[in-house]
């Protein structure tokens, strides 16, 4: 059998993570967090030879969301979002003022994802899991039979997202972490919102913010 297709990289402003998963089968693909730079993103899809779905957003941080509109022109993909984070989606133009970063429209959410919800695309499914603390809507989104998890800007590598901004709380991501992701296998790869991947045992014992 074909090989799962994940291919994730940077994209500006912010060096936000976006990733593209393909089920190697069908070719049905989903986007996560497309941050910016549509051209891009688009070119890695018809590369990999994948129809995009689905668009799912960790949360709604501008740098995350910047290129789904035009992703979701290009190809009909679903934009979704938990409902928690449906103030900060409206703000869209007043987080890139604040940043000094071109606004650039995107359309209201398709589907709002509950917590547990199964998105499959092709034989692959994805559990949206939610994990507020550094926004109130945040999701991880969780691949069990790749023993992947994508994490949003709830977990980095040796470190936590920050809960300074809009809708942060300290003590909810700690309980987000605790509870949902670290009790996730400990060889299950995590897909950070920016910077190196990591795996849940590593966190479990090495990371400063949050230790098992």
């Amino acid at each position: 059998m074909a090989d799962f297709i994940r291919k994730t990289f940077s994209v500006p402003p912010l060096g936000c993570n976006c990733s593209i998963l393909g089920d190697p089968v069908s070719r049905q693909a989903i986007v996560v967090d497309p941050g910016g730079a549509h051209e891009r993103i688009l070119s890695e899809v018809r590369q990999l030879g994948l129809s995009v779905a689905v668009v799912l957003h960790t949360h709604a941080h501008f740098d995350h969301f910047l290129a789904s509109g035009e992703i979701k022109k290009a190809t009909g993909a679903a934009l979704c979002l938990h409902p928690a984070d449906r103030e900060l989606w409206t703000m869209l133009d007043v987080q890139c003022r604040m940043f000094g970063v071109p606004y650039v429209p995107v359309p209201p959410p398709d589907h709002w994802l509950q917590d547990e919800e199964k998105i499959a695309f092709g034989s692959e499914t994805a559990v949206a899991l939610h994990t507020p603390g550094h926004t109130p809507g945040s999701m991880s989104f969780h691949l069990p039979g790749q023993k992947l998890v994508l994490a949003g800007d709830t977990l980095f590598r040796g470190s936590i997202g920050r809960t300074d901004l809009w809708g942060g709380d300290f003590d909810t991501i700690e309980r987000s972490i605790r509870e949902r992701l670290y009790t996730l296998e400990d060889g299950t790869v995590v897909v950070t919102g920016h910077g190196a991947e990591t795996e849940i045992g590593w966190e479990k014992q090495s990371n400063q913010f949050i230790r098992e």
